[in-house]
Parts: structure tokens; C-alpha cells; sequence
């Protein structure tokens, strides 16, 4: 009874004294630990300039029962991306580079048809340059467990650009690879110096630091995965395992670092109050999407990939791994932010409705929080039917594309394949001249063994866009 008590002031908008804020987010993250089986976890709310509330809950290492404390220090992955942006920020504010140089102009021993793709296509992943990681999947041909940087680099410019730079958003690892190369350029040192020297210090954390399976750091929680296949052997139950990462230094400027939630809190502290970065124009600039060449946004912003560019309450942040993530609601003065020892776990899904313990309209004005919450309550398969209600009562109710179908894919990666059905379908809907839409409905489809379904999909995906050639592949194959 508490807990409905308590959303309910939520969603009405009603004010939480400080300690029913306390009490309503404890009763979010035990839900979340509990449905979603997270071992560990920290959290950090940032309001006004100051952490108001720095929290653990759980156990960080399983093993030995040693429980989360506010010491423990957690892998954040790709988080790590938004020190990378800082860092190229910073040498834009000292003149050494532009973000709409061609990165020709800074790297040298480029192929010639990666000479056009900018500094900001890189921080956005429009830059259309061919994936570091395919490279190291055995599974697609790739060179495995090499790490030997050189080999790397001279197979990877071997290989063709994937498409035209500014042409669509594609996510990889050889945009932060080449982001570090400029860092080291330019700043004449090592960039895990330049990270310390110029962020770690000023901001004062003293718990942030690189590292992967391979180091041996103190108060480390290690990250567990549960799965449903190991060595080829199946099993009826998910199985909790181990998770053993390696990040050779080249690479760490994508996913390299390692955090606490206090720390990273210090770190959003510092940001908004420039230490970091001199101007706040800078800091707007970092937040801001950059366009493709259709003229549209980029759904990133410069190295930040949660981004809610909306009218009211807007939002910046990062995920890492499915472990790590947090916002920071730039117009709000507020920030949150958790960690976890749980891989895929996602914890970018309940990040808004911990920020609207604070600010209850946070709630409302995020479209994919009310999706989140409203489909959980009424059933998936009224995705549509609640969103065109939605639509006619709030002229500021716009969903995102690539948010929704980033949610879908989340929970077709967790085996809920039903759901994530209801939700390509609702992006359709949504987003009915979008190729991209179409695409990855089709691949649900597939996955659900519907391939009648995947092939109108396919079909319809390749007629708004007949240079798809992911769905013009995958049709070729289903034909």
C-alpha cells in the first residue's frame, strides 16, 4: 500500500519530502533488483550542485558474499564514451581541432575514402567507417583474441566504408578508437594521462580508473551475465556465469573505464560547473545532435547516446554494457545515476522514474517511461491503442524512433520476444516511412519464426529505402 501511495504522488505531481523520496526510490530499486535478478548495485542523485543521495544495495561479489558499499567500484563500458567527448571538447576549446574537420586533416596513413568523415560524425556514429569489433568476432571471420593494435589497424583500413559519412546512425567502436588516436596527437601523451590530468583531477575522484578483467583493481565488483547457452550445452533455466572482458589500451577510450557512483556524480558536478570545460556554450554543443546529411538529427548527441531532445525536461546521458547508465537533466539541475554487477540488465529503463521522485513531471514527459510503465500495467499487445489515446490528449507526447526501437531490441535480447513484437510493431505505426522501422520489425519477425510476416517487412523496408542493403541481403536469403 506504501508503494502505490507513493507512485501515485509521482505521477499527480505531487511533492515528496526527502524522505519519501528515499523511501520511493528504495522501493524502485528493489523492484527493478528483484524482476531483473541484480546481484549489485549503487546509486547517486545529484540536485542543485550536490549529491543528495549516494546509496548501495545488494552484494558485489557473489562468491565471497561481500556486499555493494559505496566504495566498490563497478565497470561502466561504454560510459567511458562521455570522457572520450570531453577530452575532444576540450582540444576544440584550445583551438587544436574543429568538429567539422575532416579527420584527415589530424590523422595521417588514412585510406582516401575515409578522408571526408568529420570529427563530429565520429562522436555521433554517422561516420559509416567499418566496425573495430567485427574485426575480433571469430564468429564472423574475424581475427578473434588478437590484440596486437598494428595488425588491427592495417586490416581495418583494408576494409570498405560501410556507407557514405552523415548518410545513417550506426553504431561502433573505431569512431572512439580513432577519437583516442587524436587525443594522443594532439596532447603529446597517452590519453589515460590526458583523462587523469584533465577530468579525474579537477573533479576530484580518486575511484575512476582503466582497467578491464586482466588488472587487478581494488573494491572491484565483477560483472556477471546470466545465460542460456554455454559450450554448446542448453539449458532450462537461465544460468548465472562470469563475465571476462578484455579491453587492450586501444580501445579503452571506447569502453575502458571503471567507476564508482559517488565518482561519477563528482565527475557531472564538475562538468556543470566548468572545470571541465570553460564555456557553457561548449557543454551545448556536446549536448546537441549534429545533422545528417537529409538534414535530419542524428539521434546521438557528440558522444553521448541518451539523448532526449524534447521540449520539456530534457535529457543527456550514456549506457554501458546494459550495466551502467545515467542522465543529467541539464535545465532541471539534476542527475541520475546507477551501476550495476549485472550485465544486460539495462538500467536506462527505470532511470526517468528515479528522477521524478524529484521532479514528478519527469514522468509524463518522457514518452518511452510511459510506455515503459502504462504497457506493464495494460498488456503489450494495447501498445498502439495507448499511444493514439496519448496522442490526442498531449500535443507534446512525441516518441522517438530510435529510442523505441533501441527498447525493442533490448527486450528481444532478454528472450521477451512477444513484447518486443508489440514494439517494432508500435514503431511502425509510429514511424510508418522509416525504413530502418520496417527492418527491424522484419528481423523480430524472424526471430520469431514468422517468416511470411519478416519477408513483407523486408520488402516494404527496401521500398522506402532501395539502398538498404541489410534488408536487401536478408531477402535474398529468405527468397
Amino acid at each position: 500500500m506504501k508503494y502505490i501511495i507513493l507512485i501515485v504522488l509521482i505521477i499527480t505531481g505531487t511533492s515528496l519530502s526527502a524522505q519519501n523520496k528515499t523511501d520511493v526510490i528504495d522501493v524502485i530499486i528493489k523492484r527493478e533488483m528483484s524482476e531483473r535478478k541484480i546481484p549489485g548495485l549503487q546509486i547517486a542523485i545529484v540536485q542543485c550542485g550536490k549529491i543528495v543521495l549516494n546509496k548501495s544495495f545488494g552484494v558485489a561479489n557473489i562468491q565471497d558474499n561481500i556486499p555493494v558499499d559505496n566504495q566498490t567500484i563497478f565497470a561502466i563500458n561504454s560510459c567511458t564514451k562521455v570522457f572520450t567527448s570531453v577530452a575532444i571538447m576540450q582540444l576544440v576549446e584550445d583551438g587544436k581541432i574543429e568538429l567539422s574537420a575532416p579527420i584527415s586533416k589530424y590523422l595521417d596513413n588514412l585510406p582516401i575514402e575515409w578522408g571526408p568523415v568529420r570529427v563530429n560524425q565520429l562522436l555521433t556514429h554517422c561516420s559509416g567507417l567499418p566496425d573495430l569489433l567485427k574485426l575480433l568476432d571469430p564468429y564472423t571471420g574475424g581475427l578473434g583474441s588478437l590484440k596486437n593494435e598494428e595488425t588491427i589497424w592495417e586490416k581495418l583500413k583494408s576494409k570498405p566504408l560501410e556507407f557514405q559519412p552523415g548518410k545513417r546512425f550506426s553504431y561502433n567502436q573505431t569512431n572512439a578508437y580513432l577519437l583516442g588516436k587524436i587525443i594522443d596527437k594532439f596532447r603529446e601523451k597517452p590519453f589515460a594521462e590526458v583523462f587523469s590530468e584533465k577530468q579525474f583531477k579537477p573533479a576530484g575522484i580518486r575511484n575512476t580508473i582503466f582497467g578491464d578483467s586482466r588488472d587487478v583493481i581494488p573494491h572491484l565488483a565483477p560483472t556477471y551475465f546470466y545465460r542460456t547457452e554455454l559450450d554448446g550445452q542448453k539449458y532450462k533455466e537461465k544460468k548465472m556465469v562470469n563475465n571476462y572482458y578484455e579491453f587492450p589500451y586501444f580501445r579503452r577510450t571506447a569502453a575502458g573505464l571503471n567507476s564508482t557512483a559517488e565518482d561519477m556524480a563528482q565527475w557531472v558536478i564538475a562538468l556543470q560547473n566548468s572545470k571541465l570545460l570553460k564555456s557553457k556554450s561548449t557543454l551545448e554543443t556536446m549536448w546537441s545532435p549534429i545533422q545528417f546529411n537529409n538534414g535530419e538529427n542524428t539521434p546521438w548527441a557528440l558522444g553521448w547516446g541518451l539523448a532526449k531532445f524534447r521540449k520539456h525536461h530534457r535529457a543527456i546521458g550514456m549506457s554501458g554494457g546494459g550495466r551502467a547508465a545515467f542522465l543529467i537533466y541539464p535545465d532541471d539541475d539534476l542527475a541520475v545515476i546507477v551501476l550495476t554487477n549485472l550485465g544486460g540488465d539495462s538500467p536506462e529503463d527505470y532511470l526517468e522514474e528515479l528522477a521524478a521522485c524529484y521532479i514528478p513531471d519527469i514522468l509524463n514527459a518522457d514518452p518511452l517511461t510511459f510506455l515503459r510503465i502504462n504497457l506493464q500495467k495494460s498488456g503489450f499487445d494495447q501498445a498502439i491503442k495507448i499511444v493514439k489515446e496519448q496522442l490526442k490528449k498531449d500535443p507534446y507526447f512525441i516518441p522517438n524512433e530510435f529510442e523505441i526501437n533501441e527498447w525493442a531490441y533490448r527486450m528481444m535480447q532478454k528472450g521477451q520476444i512477444k513484447n518486443a513484437l508489440q514494439v517494432f510493431k508500435l514503431n511502425v505505426f509510429l514511424f510508418p516511412n522509416s525504413s530502418n522501422a520496417y527492418d527491424s520489425f522484419g528481423e523480430a519477425l524472424l526471430k520469431d519464426n514468422n517468416k511470411e510476416e519478416a519477408i513483407k517487412m523486408y520488402k516494404k523496408s527496401i521500398e522506402l529505402d532501395p539502398k538498404n542493403e541489410n534488408a536487401s541481403k536478408v531477402l535474398e536469403g529468405l527468397l
